[in-house]
């Protein structure tokens, strides 16, 4: 059983390495924030916002941070090859060490990180306070 979820959560961050080669690191949270004028954004997650402590969003900021790096250097890779199973590996490569950059963490589990980026992708207000923390973080923690 922990063997499966553990690659859910990597195929999940593989979602997300592939959904971020053609974004900026923030442009998720950035497309949550547009979401805003939505009329369902009252509804929306304000337990989800609450629930989540500023240490676990500082935390969730440091690991993003790190896992960005592994997507910058594994995204030029991906897209400069053009043999599919060769594109496949580097993905499969990418997710793992995005998976260890979380996992050396002592503040925050791949379970709890991969939680709050989907809560951030749905819901505005944490998406702009987990943007903040991304924003302010200082270069020592990076």
């Amino acid at each position: 059983m922990d063997m499966i979820n553990r690659y859910a959560l990597i195929a999940s961050l593989t979602a997300t390495l592939v959904s971020f080669t053609a974004f900026s690191p923030a442009s998720a949270l950035e497309m949550a924030q547009a979401q805003e004028t939505q009329p369902t954004q009252g509804q929306a997650g304000k337990g989800t916002d609450a629930a989540i402590s500023d240490q676990k969003i500082q935390a969730f900021a440091v690991a993003y941070l790190q896992v960005d790096k592994v997507r910058q250097a594994y995204s030029a890779k991906i897209e400069a090859t053009t043999d599919a199973a060769a594109k496949e590996k580097l993905q499969t490569e990418a997710s793992k060490q995005m998976v260890e950059a979380v996992e050396s963490s002592s503040a925050i589990s791949v379970e709890e990180y991969s939680s709050i980026l989907t809560a951030a992708q749905n819901d505005p207000a944490l998406a702009k306070k987990v943007q903040e923390k991304i924003q302010t973080t200082p270069p020592a923690q990076q």
